[in-house]
């Protein structure tokens, strides 16, 4: 894997945590990167299990907006636990 690959999930992780917080509160650029990172995989594997595919014309938008709500779902969970 590219560094540039790693640098464009850290982006898009931070960017889905920092939403993911505007939605359900709470912060921290760490907090955000793993909510975003963990967010991404649970997202993307809700929306293959529900058969929901986006298409927002762009692909790194339609990334950030799986990867938001799976950071969503990933917190949410997260605090309901604990």
């Amino acid at each position: 894997m590219e560094i540039e690959n790693i640098l464009i999930w850290c982006v898009i992780g931070l960017v889905a945590g920092w939403l993911a917080s505007l939605v359900l509160g709470g912060g921290g650029l760490i907090r955000y990167l793993i909510s975003g990172l963990i967010g991404a995989f649970v997202g993307g594997f809700l929306f293959n299990l529900l058969g929901i595919d986006i298409n927002l014309g762009n692909a790194i938008v339609n990334q950030i907006v799986v990867a938001t709500v799976g950071a969503i779902v990933v917190v949410f969970v997260a605090r309901r636990i604990t």
